[in-house]
């Protein structure tokens, strides 16, 4: 049994407990219909045995008529199975009168097997008969004072009781085989009934992550719709938290960009002074420090919202027409090839600002062509979410694998003849981290620098 899985719990607890009731059901029902069966076989022996103690009380009788009123065919077909047997025992030597069914042979006694006498003076009990035979057999002393002492026995094939009794076994087997299957069936179905509220709410949970709802909506059951509300507040609660990290993070952003530029308009008053350059060196350092940790701190910040999706198709073409606007005066042409099904698990800003930079950045080192392409790969483990590959390729110089090092640390320049602080792959870079993705550089087939940014899909 998995503890993960209340389905398995479920039906597994609901499957013991059948077979449980079934067997118990199955044995008691079994006993029942085999003491039935018996009491009926015993009522037929006493109806013989009845009979031959009314023979054996009218001596009188003549003896060619005596105890032919039985009416039981067996009794007369040697070991049949089914004998009567009476013996006077008050005189010295027994004096034995037995059906022609028992042949030569003789019935034990009850007595001698320490069966007691019932409240009707009878006992019973099962014996071996002639020939191995089980035998259900009763028997009854009768005293007829003057007349005699005897024992009346009757036996009958006990086999008839066991195949009786064997074949009820075998249908109530078979049919409480049928009940438990159907038991079993219905089990299945109740369980997954009565789970189905919380498949619903997880998948409404998936939805919420996935931005395709931002709330749990419908009705559910008054067990689970707690869990629901509380889900939902949560979820409330966590966007408040963002909005006002946000708010803090644009305050802070405001109250450290007003000295710093304080700073550095007076210091650019004294530039000829070695002290105020070196105030503006590290003014626009710290100008830098402070962009970098608060561009990390907005989008972590953005990162917290659950439920943020972005169409990858439409962001990437505005980007395009843009980027060619841009760079119209050097008549670089750029092809884009999107898949309309990508989607991004985050912000629309964020993911144009890393495919502008990257963009951007094709456009400024290519010689006339750019070219990008957006592909949605599968997830390559169960419970992880597609991946979504955004490929820059353009036809420039390249990069050797050195200076792409170089040019993914922060700040990190190759031509300073390009306009640019440097930052650009870096922020890339980050922002990729920060949603759980990468950017990758190497060689693209047109012979430039192909820039490889891969980020969570939906």
């Amino acid at each position: 049994m998995r503890g993960s899985s209340l389905a398995t719990r479920l039906f597994l607890s609901a499957t013991a407990w059948v077979v449980v009731i079934l067997v118990i059901t199955g044995v008691v029902l079994s006993s029942v219909y085999r003491d039935a069966t018996e009491r009926a076989f015993d009522r037929r022996l006493n109806l013989y045995l009845r009979t031959l103690v009314a023979e054996v009380a009218t001596p009188d009788e003549p003896p060619d008529r005596q105890f032919q009123s039985l009416g039981e065919p067996l009794f007369d077909l040697p070991l049949s199975g089914w004998y009567w047997q009476i013996v006077r025992t008050d005189t010295e030597k027994a004096e034995t009168r037995a059906s022609r069914s028992l042949w030569d042979k003789k019935l034990p006694k009850l007595e001698e097997h320490g069966a007691e006498l019932t409240a009707a003076g009878i006992r019973l009990g099962y014996v071996d008969g002639p020939e191995g035979q089980g035998l259900r057999m009763v028997e009854r002393p009768v005293d007829l004072g003057a007349d005699g002492k005897f024992l009346v026995s009757v036996a009958g094939d006990a086999s008839e009781i066991f195949d009786e009794t064997r074949s009820f076994d075998y249908y109530l087997g078979g049919t409480f085989a049928a009940l438990g299957i159907v038991l079993l069936l219905t089990t299945i179905f109740q369980v997954r009934f009565g789970l189905a509220p919380l498949k619903r709410i997880s998948e409404s949970i998936a939805d919420v992550r996935s931005g395709r709802a931002e709330r749990l909506e419908g009705e559910f059951p008054v067990e689970i719709a707690p869990l629901a509300r509380e889900t939902n507040a949560l979820i409330d609660a966590n966007r408040e938290i963002v909005e006002r990290a946000r708010t803090h993070v644009g305050n802070l952003a405001h109250a450290i960009k007003t000295p710093l530029s304080v700073i550095v308009n007076e210091a650019s008053a004294h530039a000829a002074d070695p002290f105020a350059s070196k105030v503006l060196e590290q003014a626009d350092v710290m100008r830098d420090q402070v962009a970098h940790h608060l561009e990390r701190a907005r989008i972590a910040a953005r990162l917290t919202i659950i439920g943020t999706v972005t169409e990858v198709a439409p962001a990437i073409e505005a980007l395009r027409r843009t980027m060619e606007k841009i760079h119209r005066d050097r008549g670089i042409a750029i092809e884009l090839k999107a898949d309309p099904q990508a989607k991004f698990r985050g912000e629309r800003q964020d993911l144009e600002e890393m495919a502008g930079n990257l963009v951007d950045n094709a456009c400024k080192w290519a010689a006339s062509q750019v070219f990008i392409e957006v592909l949605v790969e599968p997830p390559a483990l169960p419970g992880v979410g597609p991946r979504l590959r955004i490929i820059v390729d353009d036809d420039g110089r390249g990069l050797s694998a050195a200076e792409r090092a170089q040019v993914s640390r922060r700040g990190q320049r190759l031509d300073e003849s390009k306009p640019g602080s440097g930052l650009g792959l870096s922020i890339v870079v980050d922002l990729a981290g920060l949603y759980g993705g990468n950017l990758s550089l190497g060689n693209a087939p047109t012979g430039g620098l192909r820039a490889e940014l891969v980020l969570p899909g939906v």
